[in-house]
């Protein structure tokens, strides 16, 4: 029987997500697919800002990406026409991201969901995942120590035990349904048949420009997915119930009708018949098995937030399992991964849904929930609630912020602030990687470099003290508002209430897999494989890395500092690097997530936070048997 910590079920984006994610943390992971390959239709098209920062610390994955969309066009328009031809389009969106600029360093890129897969699949066997394609999972019993499945494949049936199961096994869920997991919805809301064609359509689609095409006319209703002029493109057709598969012909026939060109030379190069549902599964964790993209929260395409909250399930458990296989928390912390993820999925899935019905006449949207007031607080103003995150007294317990406001609340995400590092450019979203990051405000920093430095000693907790305008310069004064230390914004009744440092540490092993031992301390992503950085910058003999952020104003001079006793600070660069003594390099967890605030003694104002690799952290209970923190995707 083969033994792995982690079996993935499914070879979408959440599967794909998990697996590439596990496989750069050194974790071993067996994920089975029953298709042959990867997508070949584009599927969900485009990926947000939130899942990029999430994959940006994977080298080469943000750059790729980057490249195909590079490759496609330079923007995207979403409209409301009746066909391709209609001379006046309902324009929803102009395509313009510009505004991100000042809220992350990852862009959005509008890439088909089948090239991404394609990307995250390369990467994730480079980096040693097992990914076992035309292999589908027949059963799984679990017990309390662990899974075990039968798989079946090529070479016939085997048995696999697992330690833990994500099940990203699709809308359906075989894996859901047999472990009785309820759901919740609408239901299935119709059915649609995607055909992916050939044809010159350069006289009716902007040069360089992508355009999302909802189609109203006497014939059909559907989408249509230009291309850059000349190449592949798709249209899918809502179908009744009890309509087959539409034959080559009537496809083109459609695609015609579509494009307002009866007479288009169109070459069909794919079709298939997929349904449109509103589901939501009961819970994202049942015994060792966890729910992930479409298994946890089947959604509308209108809004075009399925498949980046299907990577973001994935990246948030490949942290989270991540952090009990190797010992850092008990398995205990597996069930904030469906108190902080479900509230997510049901709100996303609910907003696709309004935006569904935001397109359909009003007597068939009743029952549908409201339309968002600003998307943006969807993108990137997610905030968690659970048992390992401390709220402040008075908390509204929103799940939902404005990002432009943002200010370092526990179970936020934590805000992109542009630093200066030794002359270049860098954002706070590339400093938190390896483990805990404590940022420190130049009022009583010293005291908390001490008292970071007793964590790590007495706990072995992995944490990296960093003060801001130390050896990091804050350009553009923020940093304090940003994160609600010391005269930023702050909640009322939230000065100065939790006590000591919020970084718990488990018992080294506990919780581990077999013969995983005490875990290395962690190799973070090479900053140097990040869009626009400066290899050569790079200084002989020193661990530091640098890389400018895309945008970032000019910088002011800088002040030197220097580091004498042992309650100084540490080089920015061990947040960005782990020291060349490192056993075995471990790449941390991902992009930063949930704060906490830290008291300076006698303050009545925060003047530091903690931040994991993937979260701002907080405990209930600080210094105990299991990591007070979790990670917000």
């Amino acid at each position: 029987m083969e033994r792995v910590p982690v079996l993935v079920v499914g070879g979408g984006y959440a599967g794909l997500s998990a697996a590439t994610l596990l496989a750069w943390r050194e974790v071993p992971v067996t994920l089975v697919e029953r298709r042959p390959g990867t997508s070949v239709q584009p599927k969900a098209f485009g990926v947000g800002p939130r899942a990029v920062e999430l994959l940006r610390p994977v080298p080469g994955i943000e750059e790729e990406l980057t490249g195909l969309w590079a490759g496609i066009g330079d923007g995207m328009r979403i409209a409301i026409a009746r066909d391709l031809a209609d001379p006046e389009p309902h324009l929803i969106t102009d395509g313009e991201h510009a505004y991100l600029a000042d809220l992350t360093p990852a862009a959005p890129v509008g890439v088909p969901q089948a090239d991404v897969e394609r990307v995250l699949r390369v990467k994730a066997e480079e980096l040693g995942a097992d990914l076992r394609f035309s292999t589908e999972l027949v059963s799984l019993e679990q017990d309390g120590d662990g899974v075990t499945a039968l798989i079946r494949g090529k070479d016939g049936d085997s048995l696999v035990r697992a330690d833990y199961v994500v099940a990203a096994d699709g809308h359906h869920s075989p894996v859901r349904r047999a472990l009785g997991v309820p759901t919740s919805g609408h239901g299935t809301l119709s059915r649609m048949c995607s055909i992916m064609f050939d044809a010159d359509l350069s006289d009716l689609v902007r040069e360089r420009e992508v355009t999302l095409w909802y189609l109203r006319n006497e014939t059909f209703t559907g989408v249509l997915v230009t291309g850059a002029g000349a190449g592949a493109h798709v249209l899918g057709v809502h179908q009744a119930e009890d309509e087959g598969p539409f034959p080559v012909e009537r496809c083109a026939e459609l695609v015609r009708l579509a494009t307002g060109r009866p007479g288009l030379d169109v070459r069909i190069l794919d079709r298939a018949t997929f349904g449109i549902a509103h589901e939501l599964a009961g819970t994202y964790r049942a015994g060792r098995v966890f729910l992930a993209g479409d298994a946890a929260h089947t959604m509308p395409p209108t809004g075009g937030q399925g498949g980046s909250t299907a990577l973001q399930d994935g990246a948030d458990l490949a942290w989270r399992l991540w952090l009990v296989i190797t010992g850092q928390a008990g398995p205990a912390f597996l069930d904030t991964y469906d108190a902080e993820r479900r509230p997510i999925g049901t709100l996303t899935a609910d907003a696709q849904l309004a935006e569904l019905g935001a397109r359909m006449p009003p007597a068939a949207r009743i029952g549908y929930p409201e339309r968002q007031t600003d998307p943006l607080h969807a993108l990137l103003g997610h905030r968690y609630h659970s048992t390992a995150i401390l709220d402040e007294p008075g908390d509204d317990g929103s799940i939902l912020e404005d990002p432009r406001q943002a200010g370092g609340r526990p179970g936020s995400r934590a805000p992109h602030v542009v630093l200066d590092w030794d002359g270049q450019r860098i954002s706070t979203i590339d400093l938190f990687g390896p483990g805990f990051v404590l940022m420190a405000a130049k009022r009583g920093r010293q005291a908390w470099m001490e008292a970071g430095r007793l964590v790590k000693e007495r706990l072995g907790v992995r944490l990296t003290r960093l003060p801001v305008d130390d050896e990091l310069l804050d350009v553009e004064g923020c940093f304090e508002q940003r994160y609600g230390v010391r005269g930023g914004r702050r909640r009322a009744g939230a000065a100065g209430r939790v006590r000591g440092l919020a970084v718990a540490g488990g018992g080294r092993g506990s919780g581990g897999h077999p013969g995983a031992g005490p875990p290395a301390d962690p190799q973070p992503p090479d900053l140097r494989h990040r869009p626009g950085c400066d290899h050569a910058r790079v200084k002989p003999g020193q661990n530091r890395i640098s890389c400018p952020v895309r945008r970032a104003r000019a910088s002011p001079a800088r002040s030197a500092t220097t580091a004498a006793s042992s309650s100084t600070a540490d080089s920015p660069a061990s947040a960005a690097s782990s020291p060349a003594s490192s056993p075995t390099p471990c790449p941390s967890s991902s992009a930063p997530r949930t704060i906490a605030r830290l008291p300076v003694s006698g303050s009545t104002e925060p003047a530091a936070r903690t931040i994991s690799g993937s979260a701002c952290v907080g405990s209930r209970t600080p210094l105990t048997n299991h990591i007070g923190s979790s990670s917000n995707v």
